[in-house]
C-alpha cells in the first residue's frame, strides 16, 4: 500500500478510535510529515484522500479539521 494510503489509514484509524474527535484540528502539514516520517507531499496526498471521503475538512488560513460528520460515522 502507498504511504499516502497508509497514512490515510491511520489518522481514519485515530478518527474511528475516537482519538481524533469532530472539530479536532490537525497539525501542520510539516509537522505531520516529521511525526510520521513520511514527505510533505505524502501528507497532503493522504488529506486530499480524507476530504474526499468527508472526513477532514481545510479551512484556508486555520488549519486542517475533522469534520463534524466524521461523528456520525
Amino acid at each position: 500500500m502507498p504511504p499516502y494510503l497508509q497514512l490515510a489509514a491511520i489518522i481514519r484509524g485515530r478518527v474511528a478510535s475516537g482519538e481524533l474527535a469532530p472539530g479536532t484540528r490537525l497539525p501542520a502539514i510539516l509537522a505531520m510529515a516529521g511525526e510520521y516520517g513520511v514527505s510533505v507531499p505524502t501528507v497532503r496526498k493522504a488529506l486530499d484522500v480524507l476530504k474526499a471521503e468527508g472526513l477532514v475538512v481545510a479551512v484556508g488560513g486555520y488549519g486542517t479539521f475533522i469534520s463534524e460528520e466524521a461523528g456520525q460515522a
